[in-house]
């Protein structure tokens, strides 16, 4: 965080870089049942099966400008590929780019690796399990609440497009003042936890 991460996100506060955080989202089609408390037992419909909406994603941490890339198959190391291509097409000016994300083997394969080198793009792996440094978390647990929690939808075509719906809201800066609050640079850290034996 000290010696990595916050020396970065100076940086990009003054304008001399740009951060994206990436993480992959995979929405699995079904339901998603949100706090409920009944004296009698309730039944949601739901679909049978197991058909998922995968989301590639970054969020830069200055603008919240999202960049994504969505398929029904797989995400992979060519997905990445794809998406770091997307990153560097909208950074418009000579500034380093570094994008933070997690250690999917997807993500650090040589591939990806060679192909940031090329692009002349910095990958900054977090430590591991620890989701709590990357901000795009916070957006995909936004957008389970905007389009997933509690709604019933019949089809796979009317799932995906609830969830492409959710995106199109942060590209188009729908909700930007609750982004801006969301996707503020503070990171809760363990540091000082309490910890109990019990």
């Amino acid at each position: 965080m000290e010696k990595e991460l916050n020396p970065r996100l100076e940086e990009a506060k003054a304008g001399k870089r740009a951060v994206f955080f990436a993480d992959a989202a995979h929405f699995v089609c079904g339901c998603f049942p949100g706090y409920i408390w009944s004296v009698a037992r309730r039944f949601i419909p739901t679909m049978s099966g197991r058909k998922r909406y995968n989301v590639l994603g970054s969020i830069n941490a200055i603008t919240h400008d999202l960049c994504c890339y969505c398929n029904e198959t797989y995400i992979n190391s060519l997905s990445v590929s794809d998406l770091l291509e997307m990153i560097k097409s909208a950074c418009d000016n000579n500034n380093p780019i570094t994008v933070v994300m997690d250690n999917a083997k997807y993500q650090r394969c040589n591939l990806v690796r060679e192909l940031a080198a090329k692009l002349d793009i910095e990958l900054l792996f977090l430590p591991s399990y620890s989701p709590n440094l990357n901000i795009i978390e916070r957006y995909w647990k936004w957008l389970k609440k905007d389009c997933l929690n509690c709604k019933y939808y019949e089809t796979f075509t009317d799932f995906k497009n609830a969830i492409d719906s959710s995106l199109s809201k942060i590209i188009k800066h729908e909700y930007k003042n609750a982004f801006d609050s969301l996707l503020q640079l503070n990171f809760q850290l363990y540091d000082n936890a309490y910890y109990s034996r019990a």
